[in-house]
């Protein structure tokens, strides 16, 4: 499924409504894209597309598992790019079209098809660096900043409109003709001088990250390969970023130029390949399909296809078979947080709660970076009716990670869990600060107000976050009238 299709069309109108200036007017692109564009204008931006997109967009992805494992890519990626404290954010669209797009500040969506289809974790690396490229380049604040058409007041919404776009070519092209703003339609693709310096940083990211450099190269030219045999069906990512053979022929002598090494795939990248085929569809299709594979042995990873299996069983609440096929995958001498997190579901959902949730504790030892496995651990307290444990442990993890809506949430529900409800109002405004919605905050500190089983303590904090979020109420209006 694309990105919404009228949530993208109403900021594309909203935005390219807006009365243009004189080009003169304007500064000179460099002068706009390295000072009036600063980088916290463009992470604020990217951020309250990232709140929209979680708020409002039912084909954002929330799956901890592979969330977690973009992160962990993308983490290594970003480490060796030219700006490697910038901070990036990858997220998972469930969407089978081949496609990632950058947004501002550094968030970056992966859809599920371009998971799927790629043969190697090389080929997705690839990808990624040159995603992580465009946002360490400045491309989109420069591309933005091009457009003689709109005025200095309209291009942070004229930024918002484009990335929001950029996932789906055909709902930004036809919201583009209904607005009357065909003369900038070509700023959905990224101008081919913006591509082929993202391939060359790109290449040097997959480089220096110890990745097979022939990774991007090979994907492209399958791409290529793909629209040449459907003429009309190009996919996304190609209508997005236009793929020359100029720029293969540039991947392919900077190739040359490099030793050949043979580069593994992780564990991780196999089991997320494998549960994103297990997650599509029908459960009883995706079983047949992966079942089919195994007896035909049609696999680069035995563990992973098992694994994969043991979900699409876990969703037909086939518990018993679930845990047959993760046993083998352990006996095929496979460990990975993946496999605990759900080894420890299929456990709980059979009424084993205490043999889960010790499969969770030791899980989270072994893996104390994985976000997964904790988010997990405190949902399955929850589900135990253990509000106390849950709420301590929800507390602690926000104290490393106080940005983090999930926490956030399991406090609420532990806080309502316990009967709690001035607490869990202040918890949930907590959540709806988080994702750009103050109104909402505002609305529950209110609620919080009202509950009247807060103490001193309790009461004080209520009014001083109430106080705080009207405050960025006026700001943020105050922002919209500068527009």
């Amino acid at each position: 499924m694309p990105l919404n299709q009228r949530f993208i069309a109403a900021i594309l109108a909203c935005a390219l409504a807006l009365q243009p200036v004189r080009a003169d007017e304007l500064p000179e692109l460099g002068d706009v894209a390295s000072n009036d564009f600063s980088i916290s204008t463009e992470k604020k931006i990217g951020q309250q597309i990232m709140h929209d997109i979680r708020w409002r967009e039912p084909s954002y992805l929330d799956d901890a598992d592979i969330e977690a494992y973009l992160n962990q890519l993308g983490g290594r990626l970003a480490a060796v790019s030219n700006d490697p404290g910038f901070g990036f954010y990858f997220f998972p669209i469930n969407d089978p079209n081949i496609n990632a797009f950058a947004m501002p500040g550094g968030y970056i969506g992966v859809h599920t098809g371009l998971i799927a289809s790629a043969q190697t974790e090389s080929e997705l690396a690839g990808v990624l660096g040159h995603e992580i490229s465009h946002v360490t380049q400045r491309h989109i604040a420069r591309q933005v900043f091009q457009s003689k058409q709109i005025g200095m007041a309209s291009m942070v919404a004229m930024a918002l409109a484009l990335l929001a776009a950029r996932s789906s070519g055909q709902v930004a092209g036809a919201a583009i003709a209904t607005t009357q703003a065909g003369a900038i339609s070509a700023q959905l693709a990224f101008s081919r001088d913006f591509e082929r310096e993202a391939d060359r940083q790109g290449f040097d990211i997959l480089r220096k990250a110890g990745f097979d450099v022939r990774g991007m190269g090979v994907f492209f030219e399958r791409l290529q390969k793909s629209v040449r045999l459907y003429e009309n069906n190009a996919t996304t990512y190609l209508r997005t970023h236009p793929l020359t053979g100029e720029r293969l022929t540039d991947m392919q002598n900077r190739e040359q130029a490099v030793a050949y090494r043979q580069v593994a795939d992780s564990v991780d990248f196999q089991l997320v390949r494998a549960k994103v085929r297990a997650m599509q569809g029908i459960p009883g299709d995706a079983i047949k399909d992966l079942e089919s594979l195994l007896r035909e042995k049609k696999f680069a990873s035995e563990a992973a296809i098992r694994y994969g299996l043991a979900f699409a069983l876990y969703r037909t609440h086939d518990w018993v078979g679930a845990e047959r096929e993760l046993d083998t995958v352990r006996r095929l001498k496979v460990s990975a947080a993946m496999l605990e997190h759900l080894r420890a579901d299929v456990r709980i959902a059979q009424g084993d709660v205490s043999s889960g949730l010790s499969i969770y504790r030791d899980a989270m030892v072994r893996y104390p970076l994985n976000q997964g496995l904790s988010y997990g651990y405190g949902l399955a307290l929850i589900g135990a009716r253990r509000f106390d444990d849950s709420l301590r442990f929800a507390e602690s993890q926000l104290r490393n990670y106080p940005e983090d809506i999930r926490f956030h949430k399991m406090r609420a529900e532990s806080y309502a869990g316990l009967g709690r409800k001035a607490m869990q109002h202040l918890s949930l405004s907590q959540v709806f600060a988080l994702q750009g919605q103050t109104a909402g905050a505002i609305e529950q500190l209110q609620l919080a107000q009202k509950a009247g089983d807060a103490n001193f303590y309790e009461s004080s904090s209520i009014e001083a976050r109430l106080r705080e979020m009207k405050q960025r109420q006026i700001e943020e209006l105050k922002e919209k009238r500068n527009f």
